[in-house]
């Protein structure tokens, strides 16, 4: 009788120790869930903004080739006008000097 008496209260004691120990890791499991997703939270944070430079930076890259682009046609413009004033220029002063020329060759 003292074996069963004595394998029924081990058998208590093994229940009420086997039936405690799933509520302990409950609470780490939360605690390492809600790690879990604050780390995700974070590295989708910051992996957003690392995209967000980057869009920046080509946004930049491609006002600055714009404005390359625009200043060389200005450039380009600026100097079809100078070429187009300058051959005025030769020409005004090519019938000066023929007009000067001209009339001192007649004098008869």
């Amino acid at each position: 009788m003292k074996k069963v008496i004595a394998t029924l209260i081990a058998g208590l004691f093994a229940t009420a120790a086997f039936a405690q120990t799933p509520a302990a890791p409950a609470a780490p499991v939360k605690a390492e869930a809600a790690h879990t997703k604050a780390v995700a939270k974070a590295e989708a944070k910051e992996t957003k903004a690392v995209v967000k430079a980057d869009a920046k930076e080509a946004v930049a890259a491609a006002d600055a080739k714009a404005d390359v682009a625009s200043a060389k046609a200005d450039a380009k413009a600026t100097k079809a006008k100078a070429h187009h004033k300058a051959g005025k220029a030769k020409v005004k002063a090519d019938a000066a000097k023929a007009a000067e020329t001209a009339p001192a060759a007649p004098a008869k």
